[in-house]
This record gives C-alpha cells, structure tokens and sequence, in this order.
C-alpha cells in the first residue's frame, strides 16, 4: 500500500481535499500542509525537494567527516509549494558514538520542527530573550541559534532555533551532546541554490523522519 501524506504536527493520516475544501485536514489540528511520504534519501531526491520549495532545505556543507544524508521530506502540496522541509544527516557524534541530526525550515505555526524536538505547540512562538547559545553560517549569513529546555520524554535530544531567510530554522539532534556541532564553525546551504553542484554522500533512510 501507498504511503498517505500525514500531519506535520502529529503524523497522522490526512483526509484528501474534496468538494468543499482544496486543503487536507487532521482529525486533530484542523487544515495543514501535507507532509509526503518519506522516501530512500539519493543526490537527486534532494534536488527534487529543493525544486519549488518555498522555504531553504537546509544542507551542512561541507558535511562533517564521516557523515552521510539520511532522509529529506517536505510538507506542503502542489497547491502550495513547500512550506517546510526537513534533512536528515548522521554520523560520528563529538564525544564518541554516532549522532543524528535533523535540520528543519519552515513557516510560521506549520509545526514540524516542534513534532521532531520534542514539543507542544505548533512552533516555539518568539526567540529567547536572552544571550544566544550558538552561531552558525545559513546561505552566507551569520545565524544566532538559541537551545530549548526538552519537554519530559525528549530528554536525548538536544533542540536549538533561530531564524534564517524569514523562516524558522530548527536544529535537532540526538544524543543531546551531539549539540557541541554546532560550536565549530557549522554552515549551512540552501539546496534551492546549490543546483547540481553538490555530490551528496546517502545513507540507509532515517527512522526520525518515519517515527
């Protein structure tokens, strides 16, 4: 059986658009930007995300070494473009072992960068009030990134967002040392922009973006 589009704030099924209405809706949060099925990760997977997404699908690039992509999926329809997007890598992890890691672009109240850390509510809301916690590169521009406190049962995770091309950018990455990443010099690129440049190592698909 085909895989169904599922809700980016809870995964589940979506009732199809139909007579009355061009959105698909979840028993639970009401209309929302399908995510599609999740799908092997390959070079030409990931430039077909990027095609027509309305928002970044962000890339480490280069990629740590050792690291591989592990999954990419987007919410959103055909109706709509992309409205957020999600890259999967995983690799050796700071302090020893493997970490994950998930990179999430998005618009506002979407809710897929909250459904991978961890946390209620469709989106973190408004920035921390308070000194940031890390620095990246996104698309050349210098990106402050704030962590958030793990909701109970999400406490393996290490959870940092900020804000990069008007869109929420969520980082999100297991175990929660895996977050000393994000110390050394991180840098992120929009595959909207990168074309066919990018050779792009793939790995066996991610169960975060299936889970």
């Amino acid at each position: 059986m085909r895989a169904q589009p599922s809700c980016p704030r809870c995964g589940s099924n979506l009732h199809p658009p139909g007579l009355w209405s061009s959105a698909w809706s979840c028993h639970e949060h009401g209309a929302v930007p399908p995510v599609q099925p999740v799908v092997q990760p390959t070079p030409e997977v990931l430039r077909a995300a990027a095609v027509g997404s309305g928002v970044p699908v962000w890339l480490p690039w280069p990629l740590p070494r050792g690291w591989l992509v592990t999954g990419v999926v987007t919410a959103g329809d055909d109706r709509t473009g992309a409205r957020a997007s999600a890259v999967a890598c995983s690799g050796p992890a700071p302090l020893g072992g493997v970490a994950e890691l998930v990179l999430v672009a998005e618009e506002m109240g979407v809710g897929l960068g909250a459904r991978f850390a961890g946390l209620e509510g469709p989106d973190a809301g408004v920035l921390p009030d308070r000194p940031v916690d890390a620095k990246i590169h996104a698309a050349g521009h210098p990106t402050a990134m704030w962590s958030l406190e793990p909701s109970p049962g999400a406490e393996d995770r290490a959870v940092y967002i900020g804000e990069a091309l008007g869109h929420w950018v969520w980082a999100i990455l297991w175990p929660g040392t895996a977050g000393f990443l994000l110390i050394d010099d991180f840098v992120l690129t929009d595959l909207r922009d990168a074309g066919h440049e990018l050779d792009v190592p793939c790995g066996a698909l991610s169960p975060r973006l299936t889970a």
